[in-house]
Formats: C-alpha cells, structure tokens, sequence
C-alpha cells in the first residue's frame, strides 16, 4: 500500500515538531522522504526522550512525526556538506522545512536559490510568523505563534484566570497539515505547469485560521465574542456538565429548537418544553444560569454509562464524552476511523496515532519506525554516486555521520 505519494521525494530540513510534522504526513502517504540532520544530537526532537523527565526507552513523540524516513547526518556548516544537500535537492520533488530564513539564506538554501538550480521544486515553508513583516525572522514556537498570539489563548481565558496551557504539538500538527495540503496543492500545479514554486504557512496563520470563527465576528462588527461561561451559556442544550463521578460529556444541541426537547425529555421534565421559562431560545437564554443549575442537578444522580442508555433513546440528543487520553486510545471507535495505526518495528508493530486523511484508491500504510541519526547515510550516499571509500573520507572529515 505505497500510498498516492509514491515515487514523490522529499527532502526535510526540520527541526522539533511543526518541518518534521510536514514531513512526516508526506512521508505516511508514500513519499521518500530523506531527514536532513545535523551531527551532535540531530533534531533537538530527538531529546524529547529526556525532556519528558525520565529514563524512558523510546521516543513516542518523536517516533510519531518521523516514521518510514531515512536519515542522513550533514555538517551543513562546511561548503562540502552543503554541496551534498544541494545535490539532493536537485534530484527531489519537494523541500520541507522550519528553520528561519536567514539560516537557511547563509547555507544557500533560500527559494529563490534553489528554485534557480531546480525549477521544478515545490518549496514548502512553515514559519513562525510569516515571510514578510518586522517579525518575519522572529523564533516562535507554537505556543508562541499560534496559541498565544493568534488569540487562542486568550479566547479560552476565563476573567480572573490564567490563560489555559496548550498540549504539546497542537499549532504545529496543525501547521504541518497546511503545508503538506499546500505542497499537494503545489505537486498538482507542477503537473500542468512544469514549474515548482515557494509555499508557505506559518504558526501565526494556522492559529488564526483556527480561531476565524471568532476574529472573523470581530473583524466584521469590531467587538470580541465573551469567554464561554458554562454557568450562564446562552444555550444551555450545547455545554458540559458532569455525572455523579465526576466525569464530564458534552451536550451538542447546537440548533436550539431542534434539540432542546429531547434534552428536556432525557433530563425528566418534559414539561419544561412548554415551561414558559424555558419555551423558546430567549426565554432559555434569558434563565440560563437556573436551567443549567437544573441540569447539573440531574445529571450530578447517575453515572455518565448509565445516561448513555437514555440519551441513545432520542435520536437528536446529540453528545460526546470528555475522554482522557487514556479512554481514547481505548475507545472502539478511535480504533475503528484508523486513528490509531500499526507501524512495523522489528518483528512486531507499534501503535501510534495516525495522520488524519484517508485515500481509498491509493490506501497508505506507514512502513517503518522513526530512522536513528544517520541511519541511512552511507545508503542515501550511495544513491549519490558516492563509493564506499569515498563515503569513508566524508566521515573521516567529520562531514557525514
């Protein structure tokens, strides 16, 4: 199951999590796709495996942005080991990457610089705040670019609470799904034109678009939208509330008149429907904070499994349960969408969350686990032109590893 990018290469000069992201969606639908990395350490993602504050065996995070590539140890640094990548681009399709413009602009790996040597490359480009602009070459991690000033995090701000903290990775999955879109996008135009081109996103943009429900309210009518309060929501059919155990479901009954009856019903009172408290969406909006006290109430007397059985007996009672990480990875559905997928390491498999797109007539399928550092350089070296004496200077010299 080669998956629709086979017979694509990719060249990846990424660092921790949004370039490899890229990189790696790219790489689960069946390019070959070749990680550039430094000596030393490589990709500084590759010290998750300490960062996460233990002596742990295995990488996950790592692991699950760099399956089925090959790695091959450069020192960019040298006019010999620029030579290399250089020769590398110009044989490949695509060039994924995160580093910051000037860096890339010093080692001669700017787009316009290679798009001269190889018009046909798709230059694909994540950044943290844009290409233009008196940030352009500012450093951003997601949590900067795309949660903190995007707006995100404030959106989520309640008055007189810190801002919320993001889970790892959340803007840069989301930035690498762009650009892999964006490089697509670009193959396809390639394929009518002959000509490759630049693509870019960034981290600043991708929270943005994440949040255009919001700024695209205030940009049309200038005023922000509040911070949610679940106490008061307008529409109390679409909130959280919780069972006796504690544990947390979401009600979705985002059109209020369709689905506030079988709400009425499931919490007993299907009197309230004609309650002339609670009869339309004003008169819900108007005594929010008593119906959701209400409902607290009642859903606080049995367990989250035991409501499942009523609410499955309203066919527009719409919800979902508020999942730990663990249920997820437990729960039969996740199983059954493909969320979860089986990657060959040695004899067996190891299971790691896919990547979010299906095809159906070029089904792909992940075909190994992330490479070492380096594991492939003397194989990637060969496809170069390079004997194996030659490959032993290049180490000797310290420019491969």
């Amino acid at each position: 199951m080669p998956g629709p990018m086979e017979g694509v290469k990719v060249v990846e000069l990424g660092v921790w999590v949004a370039g490899p992201a890229a990189g790696g969606i790219l790489s689960d639908w069946g390019a070959d796709v070749v990680k550039i990395e430094p000596p030393g350490i490589g990709d500084p993602a590759r010290t998750f495996q300490r960062m996460l504050g233990a002596d742990l065996p295995f990488n996950p995070v790592f692991e699950n942005d760099n399956r089925s590539k090959r790695s091959i140890v450069i020192d960019l640094s040298t006019e010999r080991g620029k030579g290399l990548a250089l020769e590398l681009l110009d044989d490949a399709d695509v060039f994924v990457t995160n580093v910051r413009q000037k860096a890339l602009a010093r080692l001669g790996l700017d787009s316009d610089s290679l798009l001269a040597r190889n018009p046909r490359l798709v230059y694909g480009m994540i950044t943290g705040y844009g290409l233009e602009g008196p940030d352009a070459d500012r450093a951003a991690y997601d949590i900067a670019g795309f949660w903190a000033r995007s707006g995100i995090a404030a959106s989520l701000t309640s008055p007189g609470h810190h801002p919320p903290f993001q889970r790892g990775g959340m803007g840069d999955h989301n930035a690498g799904l762009a650009a892999a879109g964006a490089i697509s996008a670009a193959l396809f135009s390639r394929e009518k034109t002959g000509k490759g081109q630049m693509v870019s996103t960034s981290l600043l943009r991708e929270g943005i678009y994440t949040l255009s429900f919001d700024l695209s309210l205030a940009a049309r009518f200038g005023v922000p939208l509040q911070v949610a309060d679940r106490k008061s929501m307008g529409n109390p059919c679409i909130n959280n509330y919780s069972d006796k155990d504690g544990r947390w479901f979401w009600i979705v009954g985002l059109e209020a008149e369709r689905h506030w009856p079988p709400l009425a019903r499931v919490a007993g009172h299907p009197e309230w429907i004609d309650d002339p408290r609670f009869a339309t969406a004003a008169d819900r909006a108007q005594n929010a904070a008593v119906l959701i006290a209400e409902l607290d109430a009642i859903f606080a007397t049995r367990t989250r499994e035991e409501w499942s059985k009523v609410f499955d007996t309203e066919e527009d009672f719409w919800w979902a349960p508020v999942q730990t990480t663990e249920e997820v990875l437990a729960d039969p559905q996740v199983l059954a969408s493909g969320g979860l997928v089986a990657v060959p390491d040695g004899d067996g498999t190891t299971l790691l969350p896919a990547t979010p797109c299906d095809f159906q007539g070029t089904p792909w399928a992940p075909r190994a686990m992330a490479p070492g550092h380096g594991e492939h350089s003397d194989e990637i070296l060969r496809e170069l032109g390079r004997s194996d004496d030659e490959i032993a200077a290049l180490r000797a010299e310290s420019i491969v590893a």
